[in-house]
């Protein structure tokens, strides 16, 4: 049997990857993602990526997650506006893409409520925050008690997301302690600028940095999978440049791939289901 047969017989879960709005230089807008993504989904968690446009209320957003067995969000250059959480104005020197936030927030609150597994990653982190209640920190680097969570960006792309800046504590009894049993403590990458100020109502911490910061959250009473982390699992998830493995990174992606894979299954034996 061929792998294209194989995979009429086995179809792959379809993931949605969301996309950034952007305009380069003298050049046309784009909706761009960023292929580390893409290639999480399709190696990682063993999907089918669908990259969705950020076209705000131009998408039928019930008819998408109605399709749909899993959503990653992305990390991006840009921030949430925000006065999506009754945020002071931002700096000038921060990005923002509002295309995205009107694709997006709505889109996490459908795929809640249609029981469409969710892993946010940095943004994607930020995004599912802000479209169930929370707010964030514009500048946590600039909060009393915080340490800076920005990546050194003198170095390389490769040296900023392969080192491990901090180490998560891992809550007891939520989804990361059930994907990750053995050790209580992991050291992840760092390249965030914002943060959690106010959780969500609804949201469980998964783990915290080692100076408090919130890193990872999951859905309370979510049907499925739903977790969000600040940092990067996406990145060299299965081999690491000089430095190993990160079998943590693989376990989230794992785990992530096998509730959509459920999602799918339960969506193929009823149409009904979204």
């Amino acid at each position: 049997m061929t792998a294209v047969q194989s995979q009429y017989l086995h179809p792959l879960p379809l993931i949605g990857v969301n996309a950034c709005s952007q305009r380069l230089p003298e050049k046309h807008p784009f909706f761009v993602v960023g292929e580390k993504y893409v290639r999480s989904v399709a190696e990682g968690a063993g999907g089918l990526p669908l990259v969705i446009p950020a076209l705000g209320d131009e998408i039928p957003i019930e008819q998408l997650v109605a399709q749909l067995d899993g959503l990653l969000l992305t990390g991006s250059p840009s921030n949430i506006e925000p006065h999506h959480y009754n945020g002071e104005p931002s700096d000038a020197d921060s990005e923002h893409d509002p295309s995205r936030d009107a694709t997006t927030l709505p889109l996490v609150r459908a795929a809640i409520s249609a029981g469409v597994p969710l892993l946010g990653i940095c943004r994607g982190f930020q995004e599912m925050n802000v479209a169930l209640g929370g707010s964030l920190h514009q500048k946590v680097h600039e909060v009393d008690g915080y340490h800076d969570h920005r990546e050194d960006k003198t170095t390389s792309i490769i040296e900023q997301y392969n080192t491990l800046a901090h180490s998560v504590r891992i809550q007891p009894g939520g989804v990361l302690a059930n994907l990750w049993p053995d050790t209580i403590e992991v050291m992840v990458n760092s390249l965030h600028g914002q943060g959690i100020k106010q959780l969500a109502p609804g949201l469980e911490i998964e783990a915290l940095a080692d100076d408090g910061l919130i890193e990872a959250f999951s859905v309370k009473k979510a049907q499925q999978f739903a977790l969000a982390v600040q940092w990067h699992p996406e990145w060299q998830w299965h081999r690491g440049e000089g430095v190993g493995e990160f079998p943590f990174y693989r376990a989230i992606l794992q785990a992530f791939g096998n509730a959509c894979r459920l999602r799918q299954q339960q969506r193929l034996a009823n149409p009904q289901i979204a």
